[in-house]
């Protein structure tokens, strides 16, 4: 029987991966774009999360802040530290998701009022932010593979990537919840 060599083993399990990540990105923004294009939220039980905006911003900043904490400890060649505030990032935009499609399911979208101020601005940086996050979810999970694989030189090249993306969609986030707060009034 012939010895399966390391590279043939590391590329079934890429292969594995990249099924897993590919089947999870297509299954979040597929159920994404069911809650706020299709569904429109129920309405019923909606005003019980009122408060999920605000704990949406607060998990952003926070994955924002560590996302630049992880950023200083690899340049400081604190490896560790790194890994250990790359996770807990990835768990602060985890706990985001979840929370957003859940305040979603339940209450649907909040637009913009037409004739408020910014609302251009709003509109723009609300595209990209849609249009980045929506790789967030692949690269990150990507990134992270790498890293757990031991794969060093493969996760720095794709954290060059990922970093600055996951870093403008963690703060445009935060900037949505304000400029919307704003427009609109609490809670949305």
């Amino acid at each position: 029987m012939p010895e399966l060599s390391t590279a043939s083993v590391r590329a079934a399990s890429d292969r594995r991966f990249y099924v897993f990540n590919a089947l999870l990105s297509v299954g979040a923004l597929s159920f994404l774009t069911y809650i706020l294009v299709i569904r429109h939220g129920s309405g019923g039980s909606a005003s019980q999360l009122d408060f999920l905006p605000a704990v949406n911003a607060s998990l952003n900043a926070t994955a924002a802040l560590l996302l630049c904490a992880g950023y200083v400890a690899i340049r400081n060649r604190a490896q560790r530290l790194h890994k250990y505030l790359m996770v807990s990032t990835f768990g602060a935009s985890s706990l985001f998701l979840v929370s957003y499609l859940t305040y979603h399911f339940a209450h649907g979208d909040t637009k913009y009022p037409i004739g408020a101020p910014f609302r251009t601005i709003y509109l723009l940086i609300l595209g990209t932010h849609v249009l980045l996050s929506i790789l967030i979810v692949p690269l990150s999970l990507t990134t992270l593979y790498f890293a757990s694989q031991r794969a060093f030189a493969r996760h720095r090249k794709i954290a060059r990537v990922t970093l600055p993306l996951w870093l403008y969609v963690s703060v445009t986030g935060v900037v949505i919840f304000f400029m919307l707060r704003a427009a609109v009034g609490a809670p949305h």
